[in-house]
């Protein structure tokens, strides 16, 4: 019976293989819990899975397969196949999208954060960057410019910054540093316990990650249109895995990318609504900053643009090349081109 058995299972197996109906299944790696900003990879297993019949599925794990700084790595293993991360966690490994978390880069909206993302990521210094890490880009997450929230007395001068203990990664950390703050680059998860212990008097989030690693729930004061930058955060995906795809699976992960950011979008769009209510219930105090200081922030950072250009011309990035084209790529935005 034993001999039978096997002979079956093995025909079944034949009988599939020569059929092409073997499934695929992928695993993706993120971290903390599913939130708006893990929607594009949520809404990209929905659709993958829906074009191709369940042949072709995704499996997300937050947190289970890797840690969130070590994304990158893992998918250079190919210890699985999608992963997202955020380029300040390891500037030195992905240094050519770090443009993207440049503060007062004068990004308004999550459409513009696309264009810019998708320019930069279409880039041949980036691919080239990436593939050393055998990653493909994918999409981006993109993300409303970061705010504050903090405890004690608001801050709402530069002057009242200096000194302050911040949670900021990359750019924003560089800005804050700039006028005297001191910046530290705890991971998201990391936050809140940095922010309850008084490690950090404020931290700077997206309002999504205020809510879901409950730094909201610590703060006094909320920033409204600081407004300093953000960070960048992409989708990648393994290249052997993803050039091992069939021509129809590509294309349905391929034509699913758009559908997914769309959603995304939408998805961010209504949170940002919700933000004012979210406040008023937790009595967190809206802070806004003067036109006037903001200005004097964006000129004392500006510098730090012109830094990061000659740092990584220096090791052979296009530097300048890149920064230009997120300006172009963000006024076409703006002007509806």
């Amino acid at each position: 019976m034993k001999t039978v058995y096997a002979r079956v299972v093995a025909a079944a197996l034949i009988s599939s293989v020569a059929t092409g109906a073997l499934a695929t299944e992928w695993n993706a790696s993120t971290w903390g819990k599913r939130r708006a900003f893990t929607e594009n990879l949520e809404k990209l297993a929905e659709l993958v899975a829906e074009k191709t019949n369940g042949e072709f599925t995704i499996n997300i794990s937050y947190g289970g397969l890797s840690k969130n700084t070590e994304n990158l790595d893992g998918i250079s293993i190919g210890a699985f196949e999608i992963a997202q991360f955020c380029a300040g966690y390891h500037a030195d490994k992905n240094r050519a999208i770090t443009v993207l978390e440049l503060p007062f880069l004068g990004v308004e909206t999550l459409e513009q954060e696309v264009a810019v993302s998708n320019a930069v990521y279409s880039h041949p210094a980036v691919a080239e960057e990436m593939a050393q890490w055998n990653a493909k880009m994918l999409m981006t997450s993109p993300m409303p410019q970061y705010n504050l929230v903090g405890t004690g007395d608001a801050r709402s001068s530069l002057d009242s910054f200096d000194g302050m203990r911040v949670r900021a990664t990359g750019g924003l950390g560089e800005a804050f540093a700039a006028v005297g703050a001191v910046p530290t680059s705890v991971t998201s998860s990391e936050a809140y316990q940095a922010m309850e212990s008084g490690v950090v008097d404020t931290v700077a989030f997206a309002p999504h990650a205020h809510l879901s690693f409950g730094t909201i729930n610590e703060a006094d004061w909320w920033t409204a249109n600081l407004n300093p930058g953000t960070v960048n955060c992409p989708v990648v995906v393994n290249i052997d895995a993803y050039e091992s795809l069939t021509d129809a699976e590509r294309e349905a992960l391929d034509s699913s990318v758009p559908e997914a950011i769309e959603f995304y979008v939408a998805n961010y769009g209504e949170l940002l609504q919700r933000w004012d209510s979210v406040l008023a219930e937790k009595e967190v105090e809206k802070v806004m900053i003067s036109e006037d200081e903001l200005a004097r922030f964006a000129e004392v950072a500006g510098p730090i643009h012109t830094q990061w250009i000659e740092e990584n011309s220096a090791r052979g990035l296009p530097a300048q090349e890149l920064f230009d084209l997120v300006g172009a790529t963000l006024e076409a935005a703006k002007s509806g081109n």
